[in-house]
């Protein structure tokens, strides 16, 4: 089992030949081969597993200890059980996928070894995230997952903004870490393990202050708050989609649903501080409602996508903030293949035209239709629409928040509806309407591509099989039918869509002339201007720290070291001038020191009347 994340790192490895030049007869194809291979390898052994953790009820932990350092235990742990291996296999199957696709998009680059060993460390922190049953070893893969969007995102490198992009992915997860490091720390000395089982043992018989309890937890959101791009870490993400579009297949669709998973197990440790779950309902609430807005105003195809997953894990935050891990189990598994499929399509489009400019696309449907049909099935997939996934897991989570949490379904109905019209919207600009000039001329895209997108349509038209197989579902399907909850989540979705469809849209002149109007497309269109109050806020503060701190060190700091070496320099220029080359005179020097050091050695400090001096210096 333990093998199932090496084989990404392997194949990793095995492409630095090509990665760094060594070989280049070949030309870079075959680093490719490898690691596909490998994947292929980790997805049937994965599957094995799976199949045979799923015949078994008990959940087995192996723990490979690492460091005992006085009470405190350093140890990794793995857990086999249907959840995680479940989890593995659903990694494994989406780099397969995702690899096989970007053998297609990525065929002409020159750095497509590099490419490939990059997605290979992707998948092998992910998996190990899949599988860990330990704080400590999930937080080191989550550091490796923050290295690996900053290398994909930073791919093409000699373009100024991706290196921008990649700057702020890397500094935004930043932050996210360091809070999380510090939860971690305090976590650690606190329990005296950070396996998960001891940890949950612990959480059942602590007591702890409000605010020590409060604190921690805050701490131990902040890691998948980051990694989820919620707010305030959450503008990272629409920045990352400058990388390649298969990278940004697997963080849309993996890479966020790792940062939830981990938060996901941190539940038991969460539910200590009521303050905590209620910050993460807040949080999730804000983010779900305004990156759904901001979406349905983006002109970027990918942007807009972008904004819909940090919508979407909004509402997988609300659900681990009331204590439901089931459903947020549900909508992480529903989401992460239909938004793979959605990038996926739209990865297509941007290949084939060179364009991601949604006002210069249209009429692709009759030229890519199996584009347009993964299109279709993970829009269907995404939104409360029966009978796909979608529509299954938000239902779970309607359910269980109808008695006690009206607000919170009203979230969920109005997050839905502003979901499906903004992707209606963006189905309509990019595959209905006359063509465009850049249009004109689509192919459907190559087997490589567009094998890969028929696979990931049938699993999402799966998905319901996937999710009752896994036991996400009750046995008694039906009663998500009838019931008025499911009405609402599926009216949402009808009339979210005929909105879209309906809606005016115009491929020139967006912005209108009416200033209310108007200020309502900006304010959306640049995600209610939080980057540029960062810049004059935080990044100010930071900005003017800097300044000053840098003012301190040049002036304070080393005037004081410039003037000891000043002081020195003219003390001894001063003296070689004394130097006579006299031995008496060096002999009467010696006395004169020796005899005033044995003076104020013989003469007590008592006998000094510090008072009267002081008093007479002061007259």
């Amino acid at each position: 089992m333990w093998l199932v994340p090496f084989y990404g790192l392997i194949g990793a490895i095995l492409s630095l030949p090509w990665a760094t030049g060594v070989i280049r007869r070949t030309g870079p194809r075959p680093a490719a081969y490898l690691n596909i291979l490998m994947t292929l390898f980790a997805c049937i052994h994965g599957l094995v597993i799976f199949q045979s953790a799923v015949n078994q009820p008990m959940v087995n932990e192996f723990v490979f200890d690492w460091l005992q350092v006085g009470s405190v235990n350093f140890s990794f742990a793995l857990e086999v059980s249907p959840v995680s291996t479940g989890a593995a296999e659903v990694v494994t199957s989406l780099c397969l996928l995702a690899q096989l696709y970007a053998l297609g998009y990525m065929e002409k680059d020159w750095a497509l070894a590099r490419f490939f060993a990059l997605m290979g460390f992707f998948e092998g922190a992910m998996s190990g995230i899949a599988l860990s049953n330990s704080l400590l070893l999930s937080y080191a893969l989550l550091e490796m997952l923050t290295l690996s969007t900053y290398l994909l995102v930073g791919f093409w490198y000699a373009q100024p903004l991706v290196v921008t992009a990649a700057r702020d992915a890397f500094l935004t997860k930043r932050v996210g870490d360091m809070l999380l490091l510090m939860g971690v720390v305090t976590l650690g000395s606190l329990a005296g393990s950070l396996n998960f089982n001891n940890l949950y043992d612990w959480a059942g018989t602590a007591n702890l202050p409000p605010i020590l309890a409060t604190l921690l937890g805050l701490a131990l959101i902040a890691g998948p708050l980051g990694k989820c791009a919620q707010f305030p870490l959450h503008l990272w993400l629409d920045e990352a989609m400058e990388g390649p579009n298969p990278a940004s297949v697997l963080r849309n669709s993996l890479v966020v649903c790792c940062g939830a998973y981990v938060l996901i197990k941190l539940l038991p440790i969460l539910a200590l501080s009521p303050v905590t779950l209620s910050v993460l309902v807040v949080i999730g609430t804000i983010t779900a409602i305004g990156a759904s807005l901001v979406a349905i105003a983006q002109i970027d195809i990918k942007r807009s996508l972008s904004h819909t997953t940090s919508a979407y894990l909004g509402l997988v935050f609300i659900a681990v903030g009331t204590g439901r891990a089931d459903i947020a189990a549900a909508l992480l598994l529903a989401h992460a293949f239909a938004k793979a499929l959605l990038f996926m399509s739209t990865g297509s489009i941007i290949l084939t035209t060179s364009n991601q400019n949604l006002t210069e696309m249209g009429g692709l449907w009759s030229r890519m239709p199996a584009t347009t049909s993964a299109f279709v099935v993970g829009t269907a997939g995404m939104i409360g629409l029966l009978p796909l996934g979608g529509y299954w897991a938000l239902s779970k989570g309607i359910n269980s928040l109808w008695a006690d949490s009206p607000g919170l379904v009203a979230t969920f109905i109005v997050v839905n509806g502003i979901t499906a019209l903004g992707l209606t919207r963006v189905f309509r600009l990019a595959f209905l309407g006359n063509p465009q000039p850049k249009t004109r001329r689509t192919p459907e895209v190559l087997w490589t591509m567009a094998l890969p997108m028929v696979g990931l349509t049938l699993m999402t038209l799966g998905m319901p099989l996937l999710l009752q197989w896994l036991n996400l579902l009750p046995v008694a399907k039906y009663e998500y039918l009838i019931e008025v909850p499911q009405l609402l989540l599926f009216g949402s979705s009808v009339v979210g869509c005929g909105i879209g469809g309906l809606m005016d849209l115009h491929r020139t002149g967006l912005r209108s002339i009416l200033l209310p109007v108007r200020f309502l497309q900006d304010l959306l269109a640049y995600d209610f201007y939080v980057d540029r109050f960062y810049n004059l806020t935080v990044v100010f503060a930071v900005d003017l720290f800097s300044k000053l701190t840098d003012w301190i060190d040049r002036n304070i700091v080393d005037g004081a070291v410039n003037l000891i070496g000043l002081v020195t320099v003219v003390g001894g220029q001063s003296l070689k001038y004394s130097v006579s080359g006299k031995s008496q005179f060096y002999l009467f020097t010696i006395l004169i020191g020796v005899s005033l050091l044995a003076l104020l050695m013989s003469w007590p400090l008592s006998q000094w009347d510090w008072e009267r001096w002081l008093f007479l210096i002061g007259q």
